[in-house]
C-alpha cells in the first residue's frame, strides 16, 4: 500500500513548480523527468506514481520535479539544475539519490556538479553530455511539429524513436488517445525545454561530479544513440556504465530489470 502520498506545488521565482512525493524511507531519491515534462507535469500523478513505482517507495521517500511552469526563452539545463537545488532547500532535503532520465538526466549533470553536498549518488539514463546529430535531429523535429501544432505527428514520432519495434507495434493504435490526453494549451514551455536540451553541455563540469555514478544507456537507442553514455561514463569520475544491448530510449520502460538494477546500485556497499 502507497504511504506519505502528495501532489505538491512551490512556489519559485514569480511562477510555481509541480512536484509529487510518495514513500516514507529515511533517505530521499529524486527523479527528474525527460523533455515530455514540457508537454505535462507530474502534477496529479502522485498515486500511479507510487504504484508503479513501489519498489522506491518501500526504501526511500521519493520524489519526482517537474520544471517550473513558466519558463524564459533561452533557459538552460544549468539553470533548471539550479531550480532543483531551490525545491530541494524548500522541501527540506538536505541531501538525494538523483535519477534523472534523458533531459533529466542534463539537467542531474549540472545539479551534481555545482552543488555537490546535495547529491548522495547519481543515475544518468538514456542521456548525454552534449547533443549529436541523433538528438538534434529529434529534437528540431518535435519543435518543428509542436510550432505547427502537429500534435498527433509529435506524439507519433515520439514513439518511434523512444520504443522497440515491438512495443511501437502494440502501442499505435493509443496514439490518438495519447496526444488528446497530453496536448498542451501551448507549446513555449516545451520549446523552451527542446532548446535547452540543444544547448546542453556539461562536458567541462563533469570532472567535478564527485557524487557514485551510475549511467545506463541502450545501445538501439534512436533518439539519441549510446555513444553519449560512453562518453559520461569516461567524462565522470570512477562512473560505472551498464549498456542494454537491446536497449532503446524507453529502456527505463521495457527493461524489466531496470528499477532492480538501479536499486542495487543505490543500496550497494561503497567500495
Amino acid at each position: 500500500m502507497a504511504v506519505n502520498i502528495k501532489n505538491g506545488q512551490l512556489q519559485m521565482d514569480g511562477t510555481t513548480m509541480d512536484y509529487i512525493r510518495f514513500g516514507a524511507g529515511e533517505k530521499h531519491l529524486i527523479f527528474l523527468p525527460g523533455l515530455g515534462d514540457g508537454l505535462h507535469t507530474v502534477k496529479g500523478t502522485a498515486l500511479p506514481m507510487a504504484a508503479l513505482y513501489r519498489a522506491y517507495g518501500k526504501q526511500y521517500t521519493v520524489w519526482m520535479l517537474s520544471r517550473k511552469n513558466d519558463l524564459p526563452a533561452g533557459y538552460s539545463t544549468r539553470a533548471m539544475a539550479n531550480d532543483v537545488k531551490k525545491a530541494m532547500v524548500q522541501l527540506r532535503i538536505p541531501r538525494a539519490h538523483i535519477v534523472g532520465v534523458s533531459m533529466g538526466g542534463m539537467i542531474a549533470q549540472f545539479l551534481a556538479a555545482d552543488y555537490p553536498q546535495r547529491v548522495e549518488r547519481l543515475v544518468l539514463a538514456v542521456t548525454c553530455p552534449r547533443p549529436n546529430a541523433l538528438l538534434r535531429d529529434a529534437v528540431i523535429t518535435w519543435m518543428k511539429q509542436a510550432r505547427w501544432g502537429k500534435h498527433r505527428e509529435l506524439m507519433a514520432d515520439n514513439l518511434r524513436r523512444m520504443y522497440s519495434e515491438k512495443y511501437v507495434r502494440t502501442a499505435h493504435w493509443a496514439v490518438p488517445l495519447v496526444a488528446a490526453v497530453t496536448k498542451p494549451a501551448g507549446y513555449d514551455r516545451f520549446l523552451v525545454q527542446a532548446q535547452a536540451c540543444l544547448d546542453h553541455n556539461s562536458w567541462d563540469v563533469l570532472p567535478l561530479i564527485a557524487a557514485p555514478t551510475l549511467v545506463i544507456g541502450g545501445m538501439e537507442d534512436r533518439t539519441l544513440g549510446y555513444e553519449g553514455s560512453r562518453e559520461l561514463s569516461r567524462r565522470i569520475p570512477r562512473a560505472e556504465l551498464y549498456l542494454y544491448i537491446h536497449g532503446t530510449h524507453g529502456l527505463y520502460e521495457e527493461e524489466k530489470d531496470f528499477n532492480r538494477r538501479v536499486l542495487d546500485f543505490l543500496t550497494s556497499p561503497l567500495v
